[in-house]
């Protein structure tokens, strides 16, 4: 299967198809006036976009990476943010580690491997 690159932009691919997985390059919220459970949600409704753009579902995610601004403020309102929205049954693998963002606005960044059905 050749390697499909969707969401093109001069340095990234937003989305990468290789071998029935699906790579989702750091995925973020439109609006970063919110707090940290309104920019997860947020994040996680692009998430879910992108998937269907790819073909899948979050229900076929292998793994993500969340990059939190700052964990020890922000870890308790992404995961129940988290929590409304994974599947019952279909959790990923999941690192949660905290990043320096690349606005002071931004509190959370998600990289997602997900496989195709």
């Amino acid at each position: 299967m050749p390697i499909q690159r969707l969401r093109t932009e001069a340095r990234y691919s937003d989305i990468v198809i290789h071998n029935g997985t699906v790579y989702l390059a750091g995925q973020l919220a439109d609006d970063y006036g919110g707090d940290i459970a309104e920019q997860t949600r947020q994040t996680l409704a692009n998430v879910d976009a992108a998937l269907a753009e790819a073909g899948t579902d979050k229900r076929h995610i292998l793994s993500v990476t969340v990059y939190l601004k700052d964990i020890q403020a922000d870890y308790v309102g992404m995961n129940e943010a988290w929590d409304a929205w994974v599947p019952a049954g279909a959790t990923p693998a999941r690192a949660t580690v905290e990043a320096r963002l690349y606005a002071p606005e931004v509190l959370v960044e998600m990289t997602v491997i997900a496989a195709l059905p």
